[in-house]
């Protein structure tokens, strides 16, 4: 049965609130995966409680990870997740009085639509010796996979398109490995490492697939993207970063190069900081109102693609201001609508932070430009054809280019707006539902993949006029 359609509320005047929104699941994702890969038990405090997360560790259970879900601890009042860490020695030592991996069942992971789990768990997979069987949803059948499975395949693993297949087969050569969900790992002799050149021109997360599990390869990992840019690149830094943080030697001795040093991680104790990224819509319904919203907890420094978002509304029109709270390690962030928005002509390289910059765009007058997004065609939808068709549908001009789109004219009228199963296209909708009367979402229940309560919080901001606390409970 089809979803039913939400309706997007209206302000009908300047939205007022404050917000405080969910934890990182980028950050969330990554450090749940390390602390599977760590010397001991770890605690990961503030975890996002999303579907991405959940399908997270559910695939770390199925690998042999233990998840325990912790509530308070030690008086901070917030949740927390123990993750006790996958039996590595078990692939790396086979005979070293450890069970055989290869008696051990095989293991069936759902991808869902999460890419950190699809491009992520491959090599984390591939460490434990068994035999893994990826898969995912039907949406996810199409998101580009081929960069990450050809460097496991230059690394000696067994990569098969067909999930269904029986263990045992040898590896493709690496130009054959598939490129999409589902396939099938084997790899009985766990994961060496050494050297392997990808293009990662499609994602970020091709990269960053590969480093997160380097510290637990035997030779560590030097790895080269060989193609002319890399999309996101924050999010690889991201990932160098939260390696380097844990302990674990890393580098990158040239542009496009990244070197992760074999070794331990020590067990940690780490909270999450807020989803800079989530934080958009929230803001930028002061932006397109002509509002006031304030959110506390914003880092002074991040490795967050939204930090950008400080910038990027004042490009657009918004007044920003910042104040140093108590331990000086984050900031009350206040953004101020401004009476009309105004575009800034071209917006460059914005990445999952696009669909909502096209709301705004999408309510100013004159041209804005997007460039350097291709590689948004393979995320959870082609959001480049997705959001041009549906800025058309609601009377705005929009057209497609090589590297991105071109927003010509604002929307004119409400309707119903597709959300293609995207929770991004989902909140894209919502802001511009803020300003236009009859602004429908196909399916707002598709935000559950990082946003859980994003309905009720984006009910609760626009109609309260004072408090719109964005908590996941």
């Amino acid at each position: 049965m089809p979803p039913t359609p939400w309706p997007a509320p209206r302000a009908g005047a300047p939205v007022r609130g404050e917000v405080v929104v969910p934890a990182s699941k980028s950050l969330t994702n990554r450090l749940l995966l390390l602390a599977a890969l760590a010397d001991g038990p770890c605690l990961v405090i503030n975890a996002l409680e999303s579907r991405d997360s959940a399908l997270m560790l559910a695939a770390l259970e199925q690998l042999g990870a233990g998840v325990e879900h912790i509530s308070d601890p030690a008086g901070t009042g917030e949740q927390a997740v123990r993750i006790t860490p996958l039996p590595l020695d078990q692939a790396a030592h086979p005979s070293a009085g450890h069970p055989s991996v290869a008696h051990a069942p095989e293991v069936r992971v759902d991808c869902g639509l999460a890419g950190t789990v699809m491009r992520f768990l491959p090599a984390v997979a591939a460490l434990t010796g068994r035999t893994v069987h990826f898969d995912g949803d039907p949406e996810a059948r199409v998101r580009p996979m081929g960069a990450v499975l050809q460097g496991l395949a230059e690394l000696g693993v067994a990569v098969t398109g067909d999930a269904g297949s029986a263990p045992g087969g040898s590896s493709k050569p690496a130009s054959q490995a598939p490129s999409t969900l589902p396939f099938t790992l084997h790899s009985p002799g766990g994961l060496d490492g050494g050297e392997a050149a990808i293009d990662a021109s499609a994602s970020s997360q091709f990269v960053s697939g590969l480093l997160l599990a380097a510290p637990r390869m035997t030779k560590g990992l030097t790895l080269r993207h060989s193609g002319t840019s890399v999309p996101s690149l924050e999010h690889v830094e991201m990932t160098m970063t939260v390696l380097e943080q844990l302990g674990v030697t890393v580098s990158s001795p040239q542009p496009f190069t990244w070197r992760v040093e074999p070794g331990p991680i020590p067990a940690f104790t780490v909270r999450v900081e807020p989803d800079l990224s989530n934080a958009g819509p929230f803001l930028c319904a002061a932006a397109v109102t002509g509002g006031e919203v304030v959110m506390r907890g914003w880092p002074k420094t991040s490795t967050q693609i939204g930090r950008r978002w400080t910038r990027l509304l004042a490009d657009f029109g918004a007044a920003i201001s910042t104040t140093e709270e108590a331990g000086g390690e984050t900031l009350t962030l206040t953004v101020r609508g401004p009476q009309r928005l105004t575009t800034p002509g071209t917006v460059d390289g914005t990445a999952e932070l696009t669909p909502t910059v096209a709301a705004l765009a999408a309510l100013c007058e004159g041209e804005t430009t997007f460039t350097s997004v291709a590689h948004l065609r393979g995320h959870e939808t082609d959001r480049i054809a997705a959001l041009a068709a549906e800025i058309r549908r609601l009377g705005g001009e929009a057209e497609e280019t090589d590297d991105g789109f071109r927003v010509l004219s604002p929307i004119s009228h409400g309707g119903l707006v597709r959300s293609y199963a995207d929770h991004r296209m989902a909140t894209f909708a919502a802001v511009l539902g803020l300003v236009v009367d009859e602004v429908e979402v196909e399916d707002i229940g598709c935000t559950a993949k990082t946003m859980p309560t994003f309905p009720q919080l984006w009910q609760d901001l626009v109609s309260s006029g004072h408090s719109g606390d964005a908590e996941t409970p």
